[in-house]
């Protein structure tokens, strides 16, 4: 049973009837009196049928069992006031009832390494996005595939094997550190030599066709980067469903030219393939040279995924600067005429240190991911000197998520290491701190829920109720724009209105016990509905601080 959902599609059914066919403008009410308000009819008050229409609503609203109480205003804002009775029957099966009707198979792409390099500070916001989406879509029912996609092929890789051949150096000897550091040194020697390039374009040719040497090379350091890589991913507990990357599609890139060929969707121009749709700059599938782009790339994976891991949407978690490429992809997947699917780039901004610039270390190379990790871990570590080692990780994985979260993604942000490890403010630190007052209360209770009736006694009870129920609205439109942030800033919110109801009385000391009963059945829907969040958005709960 929702509560929310349900009043949305009954007004939405009433307004449809007189041509207001749009979203309904459903919002918490900043009303003290009202829970909810609904702005849809503020714009038809010259409507013809207005007063018909009001007055098809007050006899809705005045029907309805979730209703307590409602208005509407001289100017059509319709305020709700929620009636506690349903709410309970809503939290206290929360799980189900947040289940979707509509149940989607979702693939998520995000993560995106290349071999090669290891795990740096601008992989953290698609790591958290990614995975914050994937437990969204599940928490409503969703079938969820994640894919990291790895860049495991082409030019960058041939860099680094022509490098260790000019350099006389055994790939069977490479270790992940050695690895880090001839990438770069590789790409330097590459726009600074002639010779060196001639040598790296004859190495991605021989990789190109597969010849058995350097094919056993791009084996070693394809296993080298992915210990590597899985080693960090494991510290920030990060897990995926698949492992593919671009050389996983390379044997269905000749079929699809040549069938996009056969349907006249292909031309030579200038001695390069492209696209025949009418796109400016066009679309280039193939280089004069006859190697191939990160579009045709994309394009062969589509083909794969529709083939071995059918899905409704494809959520594309890749940073704002590559706008450009997605909206190619997406354009040209229709023009080929492409399965129809629903195909999203979920773009974001970048996370930079104290001075706005990007995270870059001390000899100007890109800040490692795992050196991120281990900063916010001895600044925990030396502030909460009696705290065990796992609770340190899971706080350090908190601030590094939270602060993320809390963002909105299209927006860059500064990495504030003693501002986000604050117990107080809107930090990670913070709400995980309001979860484990709550659970030691809970704990030292000895609470167990059985046929008591939750009732409410103050503001700040009625407050935390409507708060809780909140989750319904906030998690639809988190999932809907596939937007976290909302919710992130929905936890604080619910740990600030637990907080204060919290301070307002001794629970475990109070004599009434049925009062003490109804309060301590709302400190486990607190529990319950927070731990929840806390899932949603990728983080692991402490048990004490």
């Amino acid at each position: 049973m929702k509560i929310v959902e349900s009043l949305i599609e009954e007004i939405s059914t009433l307004f449809n009837e007189y041509s207001i066919n749009e979203e309904i403008d459903f919002k918490i009410s900043h009303i003290q009196s009202f829970d909810y308000q609904i702005n849809n009819l503020v714009k038809y008050q010259k409507n013809k049928k207005i007063d018909e229409i009001v007055d098809k609503i007050n006899v809705l609203l005045a029907q309805h069992n979730v209703v307590e109480d409602f208005e509407i205003t001289k100017n059509y804002f319709i305020n709700i006031r929620i009636n506690l009775d349903s709410c309970e029957k809503f939290l206290s099966n929360i799980k189900d009832n947040l289940l979707t009707s509509e149940p989607k198979k979702i693939l998520i792409d995000y993560g995106g390494p290349n071999i090669g390099k290891p795990l740096h500070v601008g992989h953290l916001r698609s790591l958290n996005i990614g995975r914050s989406l994937k437990e969204l879509n599940k928490t409503v029912g969703h079938k969820v595939t994640t894919d990291i996609h790895l860049g495991d092929w082409g030019m960058p890789i041939a860099q680094i094997i022509a490098f260790c051949e000019k350099e006389n150096i055994d790939i069977k000897t490479i270790t992940a550190e050695k690895l880090i550091d001839i990438y770069p040194k590789a790409s330097t020697l590459y726009s600074d030599s002639e010779d060196f390039q001639n040598l790296a374009k004859e190495k991605n040719k021989e990789l190109n066709n597969q010849e058995k040497i350097v094919m056993e090379q791009w084996s070693l350091l394809k296993k080298i980067s992915i210990e590597s890589i899985t080693e960090t991913l494991n510290v920030l507990n990060h897990d995926f469903d698949l492992w593919l990357g671009e050389s996983d599609v390379n044997e269905l890139i000749e079929p699809m030219i040549k069938s996009l060929k056969k349907e006249g969707k292909l031309q030579i121009d200038d001695n390069a393939l492209v696209s025949t749709q009418d796109e400016d700059p066009k679309i280039l599938i193939a280089k004069s040279d006859g190697s191939y782009l990160y579009l045709t790339t994309d394009l062969a994976t589509i083909i794969d995924r529709l083939n071995n891991n059918d899905f409704d949407i494809a959520l594309y978690v890749v940073d704002s600067r590559q706008k450009l490429h997605f909206n190619q992809l997406f354009k040209t997947v229709e023009y080929f005429d492409f399965p129809k699917r629903d195909y999203q780039h979920i773009d974001f901004g970048t996370i930079n240190n104290m001075e706005g610039k990007p995270f870059k270390t001390r000899e100007g190379g890109t800040e490692k991911l795992i050196s991120l990790y281990n900063q916010t871990f001895e600044y925990i570590q030396n502030i909460n000197k009696d705290l065990d080692e796992n609770t340190i990780h899971k706080l350090s994985n908190t601030v590094l998520t939270y602060s993320d979260l809390l963002t909105n993604r299209k927006t860059d942000y500064k990495f504030n290491l003693k501002k986000f490890t604050n117990i107080s403010g809107k930090t990670g630190i913070y709400v995980q701190y309001a979860q484990v007052r709550a659970k030691k209360i809970i704990l030292n209770s000895k609470f167990e829920q059985d046929s008591n009736k939750l009732f409410i006694s103050n503001t700040s009870e009625r407050n935390l109720v409507i708060g809780l129920l909140n989750l319904e609205l906030i998690l639809n439109q988190s999932i809907k724009y596939s937007e976290p942030h909302h919710l992130a800033n929905y936890l604080y919110e619910i740990s600030n209105l637990f907080n204060i109801f919290y301070q307002e009385e001794n629970i475990l000391n109070l004599n009434d016990e049925a009062s003490k009963k109804s309060k301590l059945i709302l400190i486990n829907y607190f529990l319950k509905i927070s731990e929840l969040v806390f899932k949603c958005l990728g983080i692991e709960t402490v048990e004490e601080m």
